[in-house]
């Protein structure tokens, strides 16, 4: 095969029509209306951006400096870049409204190489983060259940550390706070087998499961869950904002940046991590009742609502707590120990819990949505792609997402898998935004319910806002970055190593169904 052959291979393009057509057959249940889409969204955004992440982009950690107080425009940055990107959203999933979010969307402008190293990425996105997710959700559990000191055993209230941290970060406390692994106590105690020590987040792997079955089950099952943890989660916040500014102090704001423009671009970077919800909207095109009208609403209102609700949080959060004091793993519930308010801060622990698991939730949604994209395309086995009898769920893919955070959960870093994540989230919004000026000139006659305004000025916006902030992250030579390369790389070789034969063989098949007995013989002959 000749290298002319290769490349038009590698920029196969699918029409939107053919999308929509093989959509329209998927036998995916068509049950989401508006609401559902916007607690999808909220779900993904508000839940890790106010419960955990906050703490990280306004403190700042070993691998960045943070906004302080100046986190706001941190937020501001992050909100521009965004919108820009949600836009794009809106007007590509209005017209082609199918499963697979900006993999599908990318092989309908960018061709067949780009639309799988896409999905790749979106894989990173969703699989990756779903990790910091669920081992913030063990850390809230955990304080949960402390508060239950006196009723239940001690072994549960205050388990070893063993059994709710991942390899990675219990060496990192040994570290930190000069422990033995070898120490016989209970609570530090390594179990070690074969002269390796062992690990384990029970908890996280727990929730990951649980999820699993009722993903299985069905989505809009799924949703009406998501739906309870979303009102638990937007009554916690918008009464942590309201009771806090009682205790607000305007002298904790000073001073306002204290790292500079640096902690405010590291700051925005960071808290991109939660922005990423309404690409989860879209992810679940197939499912919806009227994607042309309810896929735009859900996506910007996502984006307004939550913006909003990030900036005052913040503000309140600085303002009750002095910068050299804010905890960075449970920072609201920590806030209203700080004015002495304890069992508030349990009502926040709870409300945390509720939101990380609509978290968790909706991004293992993403994950497997976008997996049975890749498969229906046949970059990776179509045997995957089987439809529940009864419950009409990839269940099969469910469980292989479901399964891949399990096992990543054991040894990954947990910052940088929430910066692996970024980076995969700013990837795609970039891409989508190309892909709205591609569609401009290649289907300029197709409907578009919704059209992005000042086009091709804000598609470009987006595409320079996001490159800008992940070129901070590159010139500060973060380790989350050498291992975004990587996962590139890894990619590369699988579609060259699998999803490229794959795609060959599908090909001659099909050739080989259409062509006459006559031309079959010819075919095998030149074969």
């Amino acid at each position: 095969m000749n290298l002319k052959s290769v490349l038009n291979n590698l920029l196969k393009c699918k029409s939107p029509q053919e999308l929509i057509e093989e959509g329209s057959n998927s036998g995916l249940k068509k049950t989401l209306n508006v609401f559902d889409l916007i607690v999808i969204g909220i779900g993904a955004v508000v839940g890790t951006g106010i419960f955990t992440i906050i703490g990280s982009a306004i403190v700042g950690s070993s691998d960045g400096a943070g906004a302080g107080t100046a986190i706001v425009i941190s937020m501001a940055l992050a909100a521009i870049a965004s919108v820009f990107s949600a836009l794009s959203y809106s007007e590509i999933a209005a017209m082609i409204p199918v499963a697979g979010s900006a993999y599908t969307y990318t092989y309908a402008t960018m061709g067949e190489f780009m639309a799988w190293m896409v999905g790749w990425i979106l894989m990173l996105e969703y699989a990756i983060g779903n990790i910091t997710v669920a081992s913030a959700w063990t850390g809230y559990f955990v304080q949960f259940l402390k508060g239950f000191n006196h009723i239940l055993p001690s072994f549960v209230t205050n388990c070893p550390l063993w059994l709710r941290n991942d390899y990675r970060t219990m060496y990192e406390l040994c570290n930190k706070y000069g422990w033995d692994a070898h120490d016989k106590m209970p609570f530090i105690h390594l179990p070690f087998g074969f002269e390796i020590p062992f690990a384990i987040n029970v908890p996280a792997i727990a929730i990951v499961l649980i999820l699993t079955l009722l993903l299985i089950k069905g989505v809009k099952e799924s949703t009406k869950v998501a739906t309870i943890m979303v009102g638990v989660n937007m009554f916690i916040i918008f009464s942590f904002i309201v009771v806090g500014a009682f205790y607000v102090k305007p002298e904790n704001w000073a001073p306002f940046a204290p790292n500079g423009l640096e902690g405010i671009f590291t700051g925005a970077f960071v808290i991109f991590f939660a922005y990423i919800g309404f690409d989860a909207i879209s992810t679940a095109a197939e499912e919806t009742k009227n994607p042309q009208r309810d896929l735009p609403i859900a996506i910007l209102g996502t984006l307004v609502l939550c913006t909003v609700l990030y900036i005052f949080a913040a503000l309140v959060l600085t303002g009750v707590v002095p910068l050299g004091s804010i905890d960075t793993q449970a920072p609201l519930a920590h806030a209203m120990r700080f004015i002495g308010i304890d069992w508030y801060a349990g009502l926040i622990s709870a409300g945390a819990l509720c939101a990380l698991t609509s978290v968790l939730l909706i991004y293992q949604l993403g994950t497997t949505r976008i997996l049975f994209a890749m498969s229906r395309d046949n970059f990776l086995p179509k045997s995957l792609n089987a439809i529940h009898e009864k419950f009409k769920t990839p269940h099969i893919l469910t469980w292989l997402s479901g399964l891949i955070v399990v096992v990543c959960a054991l040894f990954m870093d947990l910052n940088i898998s929430a910066e692996l994540c970024n980076f995969g989230t700013f990837t795609s919004f970039i891409i989508i935004c190309i892909a709205v000026l591609i569609l401009r000139k290649t289907e300029p006659n197709r409907e578009r319910p919704f059209k992005v305004p000042f086009c091709p000025w804000f598609p470009i916006m987006g595409v320079v806002t996001c490159l800008g902030l992940m070129y901070c992250k590159f010139s500060a030579k973060a380790t989350s970055a050498l291992y975004f390369v990587i996962w590139l790389a890894i990619g590369v070789g699988i579609y060259a190593a699998y999803s490229y034969k794959a795609k060959r063989e599908e090909e001659a098949g099909m050739i080989c169904e259409a062509a006459p007995a006559e031309d079959v013989s010819e075919l095998t002959l030149q074969k």
